[in-house]
């Protein structure tokens, strides 16, 4: 008898524990999909190579005080992403020296779009400046200027 209370009491302990364990999915955000002019060739491209839906729609463009013009855009699905290039559509493109495409951008509470490169570092954009945070902690701060 004594058995049978011990193994009942450890079988609810070890329900308990996995009902802690298995956390309810993460909401999605829902996204107004935007209609606006697409965004560059170049970024059409990139995008196909990293799943995006359909083609890329121009949500935000800027250029920094050092000629670099970010454009975050949006696949039909919703999804956001982020690609820079150094002189902007005009210059030449080489992904990873002078231009730049990240996926799964998002929006903060501030109204910045931030997205997150693989060696660390984060790059958080809006109307008015471009901020890169790297992963050693340095931050540089770039000021979005008129075209």
């Amino acid at each position: 008898m004594l058995l049978t209370i011990i193994g009942m009491i450890g079988g609810f302990l070890l329900g308990e524990e996995r009902n802690r364990s298995v956390s309810a999915p993460e909401p999605t955000p829902t996204r107004n999909l935007v209609d606006g002019p697409l965004c560059p060739e170049q970024t059409q491209k990139a995008g196909s190579l990293y799943g995006a839906s359909g083609q890329l729609v121009e949500v935000l463009r800027v250029r920094t005080a050092r000629k670099t013009v970010i454009w975050i855009c949006q696949d039909r699905a919703g999804q956001l992403y982020y690609h820079a290039n150094k002189g902007g559509t005009d210059a030449e493109w080489v992904e990873n020296k002078t231009a730049l495409f990240l996926a799964g951008v998002w929006q903060d509470g501030n109204g910045a779009y931030v997205a997150t490169a693989v060696d660390g570092a984060v790059f958080s954009v809006d109307r008015q400046r471009l901020r890169i945070t790297h992963a050693d902690g340095r931050e540089e701060i770039q000021k979005v200027v008129g075209e």
